[in-house]
């Protein structure tokens, strides 16, 4: 297989999640049955990727996750999302992939079929919508890759899709986006 023109995932999961108070980092915290970020990361490697990357920083999650997936550890996570998403792309560059689709790790009810449609729409960047909202994953094509903000903090691909919109095409998805940031968010889910 010609790699360039194959895309790996990129989940992104190297953020201090500050903003969830708790004894535990926000990814670590059982989500019923399973760690927060198992769900995303199940999901991810559910919907057939040749590779799956994880982005890591803030917290180890070597423990938790899958073998089938490739930790990139992220030295500089305290810069924010941007960071983390040069990380994963820089390395599936030296890899020779062609495009990655990046996803957060807080976002559990992505579901695999979200993950393939963004992957399978064509354009140079692709988002998930969810009923007309645009959210994670992203598609990011390699010729796209150079206009990336080298020190975006919290933006990640937001940034270039705000500039550059002519490149932004849109694939409805079915999951659902919800991210847990917070202890209310745990609780919603528990009711």
């Amino acid at each position: 297989m010609d790699k360039k023109s194959a895309t790996a995932a990129v989940l992104l999961a190297a953020g201090e999640g500050k903003r969830h108070i708790g004894t535990q980092h926000k990814l670590l915290r059982p989500l019923g049955e399973k760690p927060l970020v198992l769900w995303s990361v199940e999901a991810v490697c559910g919907a057939g990727f040749d590779q799956v990357y994880v982005v890591v920083g803030a917290v180890n999650l070597e423990a938790v996750l899958p073998e089938e997936v490739t930790i990139i550890e992220n030295h500089h996570w305290q810069r924010g999302q941007g960071a983390s998403l040069l990380a994963g792309v820089r390395v599936a560059e030296s890899d020779g992939y062609g495009a990655v689709v990046v996803g957060l790790g807080d976002m559990p009810f992505v579901t695999p079929e979200d993950w393939q449609t963004v992957a399978a729409e064509p354009g140079p960047i692709v988002t998930a919508t969810y009923n007309r909202k645009r959210r994670p994953p992203v598609k990011l094509e390699a010729e796209v890759w150079p206009l990336l903000p080298l020190f975006d903090t919290e933006e990640g691909a937001r940034n270039l899709m705000r500039r550059r919109p002519e490149l932004v095409s849109e694939a409805a998805c079915l999951g659902k986006p919800d991210d847990f940031d917070t202890e209310a968010d745990f609780r919603r889910w528990r009711r």
